[in-house]
């Protein structure tokens, strides 16, 4: 069960990264619509992910895997941080994109 909670994890932030690219790699002015839902979207799942994390690490303190959470914790502190950076970073690039569109 814990092992999906990891997979979830990864697929959420993977959802969080991909939903922007999507959004600036569009050229169609008939989907410019959706960009705000997307973006929303996008930020969702990193809160998504970020918390299955929390989760992870909530399991791991009850199950008292004290060496688990000495050997992740680095790791997990590095890769919580590039995936909130990158997301807001794709989605306020989005925004930029998006507003100039709209303003034209």
């Amino acid at each position: 069960m814990m092992g999906l909670i990891n997979l979830g994890s990864l697929v959420f932030g993977l959802i969080a990264w991909i939903l922007p690219v999507v959004n600036l790699t569009r050229n169609n002015k008939y989907e410019d619509r959706n960009w705000v839902l997307l973006a929303v979207i996008s930020t969702s799942s990193c809160a998504i992910s970020l918390c299955f994390q929390i989760f992870y690490n909530n399991y791991l303190v009850k199950m008292e895997d004290w060496s688990a959470l000495k050997d992740t914790t680095g790791a997990l502190v590095n890769i919580a941080a590039l995936l909130l950076f990158v997301t807001i970073l794709l989605n306020v690039l989005t925004l930029i994109v998006y507003r100039n569109r709209t303003e034209n």
